[in-house]
């Protein structure tokens, strides 16, 4: 198949090829879910870094708040106009310029650590431009995937997509915290560009250009016009329930698992050290996703179907709520693992629905959409964590998120029962 400058690119697999773990088999795909990972480290390794010496310089709760606010609505304001970018544009470029624009904010807080120059407007300008980046990245790593692996193995793609995503996420804070104790801040984050490189680099030299498979779009859209998408949405139910189930699971449970578990460690430390409880809490959360992710591509049980997204968001719910009544480190531990496990099957699931029912001249866009729902929607977790948090306490706030998102779920599928019985 010839795409853009008559480049040359493999045409689909038949079905028969469809193997567990094909997309890492296959040359080309294989290095850009790993150097995904590693991109999705160092996102990581900055965080502990820079948010450590922002604490250490400033002691400014809201600049903590902002911190959270700056990395999550870039999503949900420019995701759709960003994957509107990808379908216009080779999605190669558009990853390149957001893997620059990480490695050029980590160049610059090394600089302003290493002169003492920091200040809040420098540190709230590069928080926006990191989480810009962020945005711009999503929906063109998808229609990559989208070319790489073909309607056939998409889903087995996404699913170790994300599995290799959440390792980056999963080791991202303990190699931050090495570096950090290892070598200081500032050669830290300098460092940390390294991360950065591999798929920069990678994306000069694989022919696929996230338009393959399907005819880019190549007329000029708006910021507004992107947003026109939603209405298209709204026709297709099986999308349109997957988006509502993120923004869901991202308004009621979100990051506030994450953000709440130096609250928990202290809770469930016992005679154990705080810090280490709060370090083996994230790890089960994390391990559980990085695991999760990996059973269901070994077993294939699991479909790409609005029943498993609806059951993974109903148990995800479920496991949060659970986890904020237990005062047993063993079975907060377990808890944490199982919601892990929850989370990245609805995601990848979710995202296979997304991808598989998408119209190809408007794919970009509603990938983008979905980043507008999920991650975008976590912007609001930071008012779920502080009001609701100061209202009722941490662990009421995420009881009340957990039984809420079973609620939620529970009314969707009152409301979409016959799509869910066909599915």
């Amino acid at each position: 198949m010839l795409v853009g400058n008559n480049e040359r690119v493999p045409t689909s697999p038949p079905p028969a090829a469809a193997r567990r773990f094909a997309v890492l088999r296959n040359r080309q795909s294989g290095p850009y879910v790993v150097f995904a990972g590693l991109a999705m480290m160092g996102d990581n390794v900055e965080h502990v870094l820079s948010y450590w010496v922002l604490w250490e310089t400033f002691h400014s709760p809201a600049l903590v708040g902002f911190q959270l606010l700056s990395h999550w609505l870039p999503f949900l304001l420019l995701s759709v106009y960003a994957g509107a970018l990808a379908e216009r544009y080779d999605c190669r470029r558009l990853i390149q310029i957001a893997q620059g624009m990480f490695i050029a904010v980590s160049l610059a807080w090394g600089a302003l650590f290493a002169t003492g120059k920091l200040s809040l407007l420098s540190a709230c300008v590069l928080l926006v431009i990191h989480g810009m980046a962020g945005a711009l990245w999503a929906p063109a790593e998808q229609m990559m995937l989208y070319d790489f692996a073909g309607p056939v193995t998409l889903a087995s793609a996404v699913r170790i997509n994300a599995t290799f995503r959440s390792l980056g996420v999963l080791f991202g804070p303990v190699i931050g915290s090495l570096l950090l104790v290892a070598v200081g801040p500032t050669a830290g984050i300098f460092i940390n560009v390294v991360f950065y490189l591999p798929m920069t680099l990678f994306l000069f030299y694989t022919p696929y250009t996230g338009h393959a498979r399907a005819h880019a779009a190549r007329t000029k859209v708006t910021l507004l016009d992107s947003f026109r998408v939603l209405g298209t949405v709204r026709h297709h139910k099986s999308i349109l329930t997957v988006l509502v189930l993120a923004a869901l699971a991202s308004t009621t449970v979100g990051t506030v698992l994450q953000n709440a578990m130096p609250v928990f460690g202290n809770l469930l430390a016992g005679a154990t050290d705080p810090d280490l409880m709060y370090g083996g809490l994230l790890f089960a959360l994390g391990a559980g996703a990085v695991l999760g992710g990996l059973a269901l591509e070994v077993t294939g049980w699991v479909k790409p179907n609005l029943r498993a997204v609806i059951v993974a968001t109903a148990t995800l719910g479920a496991f949060a709520a659970v986890f904020s009544l237990t005062r047993s480190p063993a079975l907060a531990l377990a808890t944490l693992f199982f919601a892990g496990i929850s989370h990245i099957t609805a995601e990848s699931v979710g995202m296979s629905i997304v991808q598989l029912q998408a119209p190809d001249n408007q794919r970009g866009r509603v990938i983008g959409s979905y980043s507008m729902f999920g991650p975008g929607m976590r912007s609001f977790s930071g008012v779920t964590v502080g009001v609701l948090g100061s209202l009722m306490g941490i662990p009421t706030t995420v009881l009340v998120g957990g039984i809420a998102l079973i609620v939620a779920t529970l009314v969707t599928i009152a409301v979409i029962r016959p799509e869910v019985r066909q599915s």
